[in-house]
């Protein structure tokens, strides 16, 4: 069985991953990727530190965390698909919607 720091380091591998996605990338689409890839890498830190404690509380807390992953990938993508039919483009540079 491999050791709880090599779940741990591929969760920050991942993290550090979609953090640069989303400093990086201007594709509205792809800074949407990141976030899950950010939401998924703390899933895995959770059931990896559950496990290593013998806990189920960090399976527990993924529950939570994929229900507000998902909810967040329903509207955030109802919203990304109402301002590309508004503005025709999915660079988020463009987007000056909360502007004066």
């Amino acid at each position: 069985m491999a050791p709880p720091s090599y779940f741990m380091g591929l969760s920050a591998i991942l993290f550090c991953i979609g953090v640069a996605g989303v400093m990086l990338r201007r594709n509205v689409i792809i800074i949407f990727m990141s976030i899950e890839l950010m939401l998924n890498a703390v899933n895995l830190a959770f059931v990896a530190l559950g496990r290593a404690w013998g806990s189920v509380d960090g399976q527990a807390i993924v529950f939570f965390v994929m229900t507000v992953a998902a909810a967040e990938a329903a509207v955030g993508l109802g919203i990304i698909l109402a301002i590309f039919r508004n503005r025709a483009t999915i660079n988020a540079d463009e987007f000056n919607l909360m502007r004066w």
